[in-house]
C-alpha cells in the first residue's frame, strides 16, 4: 500500500460507516473509530454505533476504539491519540490495512496533523467552575488565552473553549513543560458530503427511527445507572436534549424539534471543520455519495493501492 492509513470522514448521516465496513471487507482491513462518544459503553443508539454494520456478508469486521470506557468516564484527545497509535501499530504489525473512520474533526486532525498540546492534563476544578457559565460568558475569558506558537485553539463550541482556557492556563503556569510531537502516519483522506437536502432528510428520518427504537430508554438507563444529568448534558445532542426532557425541562414535541435542529447545525459545523482542515493543507478526496457503493470502493482502491 502506498498509504498505510485510509481515512473516511464526513458529517453525521453521510454513510461513513457503511462505506468503511464494506471497504474493510473488500481489502481485509480493520476500522479505527474517530468518534468522541462511541468510546463509551451503553451509549449506542445516540452515538450511532450501528454495530450491525460491522458484519458484511456474514464476516465480522474488526474495529477499534468503540466501547472501551464506561459512560461517565473522562476521555480526551491525548488519550485518543495514544489509543489510535496503539491500534494502528497493532493493525500494521499484522500487515492489515487500517481505516480511520469518523466525523469528529478534532480527533481526526489530532492524528493527521500530530497535535502536540493534547498531553496537557485536565483541570477538574477549573472545568467545574467554567462549565456553569454560558458560551457567551466564557468568551470573556478569551482575553486570558496566551498566544503562542503551535497553539491556535478552536473556540467554536463551549467544550472546545473550556479546553482552550485550560491549556492556556496550564502553559502560563508551566512555561518549561516538555511537549513531544507525535508520529504522523502516511495517509490518504476520503470524504463523503451528500447534498444538503439529502443530508437534512437523512438526519430527520434517522432521528425519528432512533426515538422509536429505544433512544429515550437508553438515556433513561444511563441516568438510572448513576450518571449525573449534567454529565449527559455535557455529551451534547441526543443526550443533552433527552436528558432535559426526562428532567421535565422540555416537553416531547419541543425536545424533538430542538434536537433535530441541533443535529442539523452539528452537521454544518462538521463540514465547516473539514473545510478548515483543507485550508490547513490536508487534502480531502471528496466522493460523490450518489454513485453506487462498489464504484466508491473502486475509486478508493485505485488511489490507495495502484499508486495513481
Amino acid at each position: 500500500m502506498k498509504y498505510p492509513l485510509i481515512v473516511i470522514l464526513g458529517p453525521t448521516a453521510s454513510g461513513k460507516t457503511h462505506l468503511a465496513t464494506h471497504l474493510a471487507h473488500k481489502i481485509q482491513g480493520e476500522i479505527i473509530s474517530a468518534d468522541s462518544r462511541q468510546v463509551y459503553r451503553g451509549m449506542n443508539i445516540g452515538t450511532g454505533k450501528d454495530l450491525e454494520e460491522y458484519v458484511v456478508d456474514n464476516q465480522a469486521i474488526p474495529y477499534h476504539l468503540i466501547d472501551i470506557l464506561n459512560a461517565g468516564e473522562q476521555y480526551h484527545i491525548h488519550q485518543f491519540q495514544q489509543d489510535f497509535h496503539h491500534a494502528f501499530g497493532d493493525i500494521s504489525s499484522r500487515n492489515k490495512p487500517a481505516i480511520l473512520c469518523g466525523g469528529s474533526g478534532m480527533y481526526l486532525e489530532a492524528v493527521l496533523k500530530g497535535y502536540e498540546l493534547t498531553s496537557i492534563p485536565i483541570n477538574e476544578k477549573l472545568r467545574e467552575k467554567l462549565i456553569e457559565k454560558t458560551y457567551e460568558e466564557l468568551l470573556c475569558y478569551t482575553e486570558t488565552i496566551v498566544p503562542m506558537e503551535g497553539f491556535n485553539p478552536d473556540l467554536s463550541t463551549k467544550k472546545r473553549l473550556i479546553r482552550a482556557i485550560e491549556i492556556s492556563q496550564f502553559l502560563s503556569q508551566n512555561p518549561d513543560y516538555a511537549i513531544s510531537k507525535p508520529i504522523i502516519p502516511k495517509s490518504i483522506i476520503f470524504g463523503l458530503n451528500p447534498a444538503t437536502e439529502i443530508r437534512r432528510m437523512s438526519i430527520t428520518v434517522r432521528l425519528h427511527q432512533r426515538l422509536q427504537n429505544g433512544l429515550i430508554e437508553e438515556v433513561k438507563a444511563l441516568i438510572n445507572s448513576g450518571i449525573s444529568p449534567n454529565k449527559l448534558i455535557f455529551y451534547g445532542l441526543e443526550y443533552k436534549f433527552i436528558t432535559q426532557y426526562l428532567m421535565g425541562e422540555l416537553d416531547y414535541e419541543l425536545m424533538v424539534e430542538r434536537l433535530n435542529i441541533a443535529i442539523h447545525q452539528f452537521a454544518k459545523r462538521q463540514m465547516t471543520y473539514f473545510r478548515k482542515m483543507e485550508r490547513d493543507n490536508l487534502k480531502i478526496n471528496w466522493l460523490d455519495s450518489k454513485i453506487p457503493l462498489n464504484n466508491l470502493m473502486e475509486k478508493i482502491y485505485v488511489k490507495t493501492f495502484r499508486n495513481t
